[in-house]
């Protein structure tokens, strides 16, 4: 995004929002928040406190129960589904709809984006809040007033421009100027930087700050430590639908290890698990591999790739967003995206086709998809289907589903990755961001692989769960399978990593060692096309 956002916005709230931060009183107070679910209690006795004109976080582990309070405080789940009470502005309130919430100033911008993509920015802002005379809209007014909001979050962009134009990080600014448009007096964000990069991650961390000084009040989910330590001013931890505490940031002892042990249980000594590599010959080999954009002629998105994995070695992939590490995964995997022009697939020395998904998972390739949601999940499935779907006829000898056998595979599975849910028959649709993460990856797991790549297999799930992933990362390595792993945290890439490949702009621009590897360097290479490979 960078380019098209100011690193100073001007925000402007409502008349008298910045001397509310001054008013006695908390703005939000949540008491004994009880929430169930069909076999599952997702919010046991939760209390919350957040006092005005602050960065309030949420942390906890997957399916504790986070985003369940907020949509209870929004009213996505209606007053008389839960027990307690809320309190608002010194209020009681009860909401039945998020249209209640919204009139009182409650806006919550959840996970995934609720923009049309075929519609413009103007549109976007203003859908179901049209700017009206009369019944007719008024588009010219309404284009100005997306203008004045865009620019109060500190993004130039044409107000006319359709969605599916801009990055994600744009996106999720349009969606705060949405929120501005309708008074927000309290602003919830459930993970807004687990889709950015780390360029844009700050931008929208500088936007909050810039928020807050003019007085908003903001909730802010995330399971990026480091980031909510930076910018919040209080927390509250939630484990397994309970409130274990809240803390003012700047109180002493008020660090990541204190949150991380309120999120499991228990304290973490290192956020990586310790590894012993046990590397054998190169089995996976890519070489000239030349893939162009699926809708524009002549732009290459990889560039004559060469790269190869060893038996037992877990591969990272680094690069900013756009790079072209994606790309390359996906077009390996089936040529699955874009045009293949050139290059060979080698396993073992021999060389492969592998023109669709199926030819790829008869040779023992897996893909497991940065976006769970449109790639790797069937929303309207369920948990035990899920697991077994990659793998089919491993459990449908002669064409027929063996049904023991496929609830046994889901249950075990369910297990090993300590997947929250009910039971195995659940919709994945119920289960936790985090949870569908870990469905995904245990369907790709089921097929057994040789191959694993793994994009941004840890995006969106807390410390704990990410520890989890790692062990299974390294229990494919030490089975002599390879693991390729894209990231976008670089200290995940040095931590868990063998070796480390860098990609510019569709081009591989180095390669090095992990235990040689340090964060500026990996930069260093992730932004120059004249870098040699090194390992």
């Amino acid at each position: 995004m960078s380019s098209d956002a100011v690193a100073t916005p001007v925000v402007n709230l409502p008349d008298g929002l910045a001397a509310e931060r001054a008013s006695a009183g908390p703005i939000l107070q949540m008491r004994h928040i009880t929430k169930e679910f069909p076999g599952v209690r997702a919010l046991d006795d939760v209390s919350m406190t957040v006092q005005r004109g602050v960065i309030h976080g949420i942390c906890g582990e997957n399916g504790a129960g986070k985003s369940t309070l907020m949509k209870v405080l929004s009213g996505v789940h209606p007053f008389g589904t839960y027990e307690g009470d809320i309190t608002f502005d010194g209020q009681p309130v009860a909401f039945h709809s998020i249209r209640e919430s919204e009139h009182v100033g409650i806006v919550i911008i959840h996970q995934e984006l609720a923009l049309i993509p075929e519609l413009s920015v103007t549109e976007n802002i203003f859908l179901g809040n049209e700017v009206a005379n009369h019944g007719v809209i008024d588009w010219i007014k309404a284009r100005g007033m997306a203008l004045d909001l865009l620019a109060r979050v500190g993004l130039d962009v044409d107000p006319d421009t359709a969605i599916k134009n801009l990055g994600v990080g744009q996106q999720q600014l349009i969606e705060i100027a949405k929120a501005l448009s309708k008074n927000v007096r309290l602003l919830i964000l459930d993970e807004p930087t687990s889709a950015l990069n780390e360029e844009d991650s700050a931008n929208l961390l500088n936007i909050l700050r810039g928020l807050r000084s003019r007085g908003l009040t903001s909730i802010m989910i995330t399971h990026k430590l480091n980031e909510i330590a930076s910018i919040a001013d209080s927390i509250t931890i939630i484990r397994d639908g309970r409130t274990v505490e809240t803390f003012d940031v700047h109180e002493e002892g008020a660090d990541e290890n204190r949150i991380i042990r309120g999120m499991v249980g228990r304290p973490m000594d290192s956020r990586f698990p310790e590894h012993t590599s046990n590397i054998g010959e190169v089995f996976f080999e890519v070489r000239n591999w030349t893939v162009e954009h699926p809708q524009v002629p002549g732009r290459l998105v990889c560039k004559h790739s060469d790269f190869y994995v060893k038996k037992g070695e877990i591969v990272g992939f680094a690069g900013v967003m756009g790079a072209g590490r994606t790309e390359l995964a996906r077009s390996l995997f089936g040529r699955t995206y874009g045009i293949w022009r050139d290059g060979q697939i080698f396993i073992d020395g021999l060389p492969v086709d592998v023109p669709n998904v199926s030819a790829a998972i008869e040779h023992g390739i897996a893909y497991v998809p940065e976006d769970r949601k449109v790639l790797g999940l069937n929303l309207l499935d369920n948990v035990r289907r899920t697991i077994v779907s990659a793998g089919i006829k491993r459990i449908a000898p002669r064409g027929v589903i063996n049904f023991e056998q496929e609830a046994a595979a889901a249950d075990t599975f369910r297990d090993e990755m300590r997947i929250k849910a009910s039971s195995i028959d659940v919709g994945v649709n119920t289960l936790s961001g985090g949870n569908q993460q870990k469905v995904v990856v245990a369907k790709w797991m089921f097929t057994e692989p040789i191959l694993a790549i793994l994009d941004e297999p840890t995006r969106g799930i807390d410390v704990g769960a990410k520890y989890e992933i790692y062990q299974l990362i390294n229990k494919l390595a030490d089975e002599g399978k390879g693991v390729v792993m894209i990231s976008s945290e670089l200290p995940e890439l040095i931590g868990v990593c063998d070796r480390i490949y860098t990609v510019f702009e569709g081009q591989i621009t180095g390669c090095v060692d992990a235990k040689d590897a340090t964060q500026e360097m990996l930069m260093r290479q992730m932004t120059d096309t004249a870098v040699p490979l090194t390992a």
